[in-house]
């Protein structure tokens, strides 16, 4: 082949290439199922929708959801129970006050099902016309619901994530239901939306206490080992240790590229791997600086 041939080859495979880069991702996308079930123990299920989950118990009297994620996903939700047990999903439980967990009960509802709710996240939930309100509220720091021969335990933490968000504990499987508040192999969401750094540190150490051995998460994959809560701990407190160092090497709050740069190299050793973390950590940095600048 002559150079003016290859070179017009070459050329027209750059041109071919460069068209095709924007499908890969739609390729990519179009590929990943918009649900599913998955079992993690043996009366236990994670539901995926998209990007958000939830958990299924099915009890010997019935069947126990949490969050609905939206009417969307609560149908296909409600076609894979159908599909695991004849019986009828009794309760639906609300962890927090966020209409992207908790829009879509309606199905349930017209099913003959009961919502409960912790009451301050039941105060601070804004009007939706998907968000079905809670039948029931509860206060305080722990309430157990039966039904069946298995037991949920709903237990607020103290402020961490949303308005009254709970974590719910489900003994004979061994599990605890985390929510926003664990997000296995991924720093937190973007500029932690909600979420109030230094208390939920101590949320979490509180959820280190409790006994289990799985988590099911709100995000990410469908279960997960009881260490993944420590490492939420221990990345929250690094990236605060981090950012008060890197502050003040910088020496101005107002650097955020300087000291996200001085972050990122502190923490990447140990998180570098975790998703995200080059994407969202200027955000997660701005954050946390806003908390240790404001008090907020």
């Amino acid at each position: 082949m002559n150079r003016a041939v290859h070179r017009t080859s070459a050329a027209l495979i750059g041109v071919l290439s460069s068209l095709l880069l924007p499908v890969a991702p739609a390729l990519a996308q179009a590929t990943t199922p918009l649900f599913d079930m998955t079992k993690v123990t043996e009366k236990a299920y994670s539901f995926r929708f998209l990007v958000h989950r939830n958990m299924v118990l099915v009890t010997s009297d019935g069947v126990i959801v949490t969050d609905p994620i939206n009417p969307v996903a609560a149908q296909h939700m409600m076609a894979e129970i159908n599909r695991i047990t004849s019986k009828p999903v009794k309760l639906v439980i609300y962890s927090h006050n966020h209409w992207d967990h908790i829009a879509g009960a309606k199905i349930f509802k017209d099913n003959g099902a009961k919502i409960i709710q912790h009451e301050l996240a039941a105060k601070n939930t804004g009007i939706h016309p998907d968000v079905v309100p809670a039948d029931e509220t509860f206060s305080g720091d722990k309430h157990v619901i039966a039904l069946g021969d298995q037991t949920v335990e709903l237990i607020y933490v103290g402020p961490s994530h949303g308005s009254g968000s709970i974590v719910m504990r489900v003994p004979k499987e061994r599990i605890l239901h985390t929510i926003d508040v664990v997000t296995p192999g991924r720093v937190v969401f973007r500029g932690m939306p909600d979420f109030y750094p230094k208390q939920w540190i101590v949320a979490l150490k509180k959820m280190e206490q409790l006994d289990y051995d799985l988590i099911i998460p709100g995000h990410g994959p469908a279960s997960a080992p009881k260490s993944a809560v420590t490492l939420q701990r221990e990345y929250l407190e690094d990236l605060s240790a981090a950012v008060a160092t890197a502050t003040r090497k910088a020496g101005s709050v107002y650097a955020l590229d300087k000291i996200t740069d001085l972050v990122k190299e502190e923490l990447r050793p140990k998180y570098g791997k975790w998703n995200q973390f080059d994407d969202w950590m200027l955000l997660n940095v701005e954050r946390v600086g806003l908390e240790q600048r404001l008090g907020w």
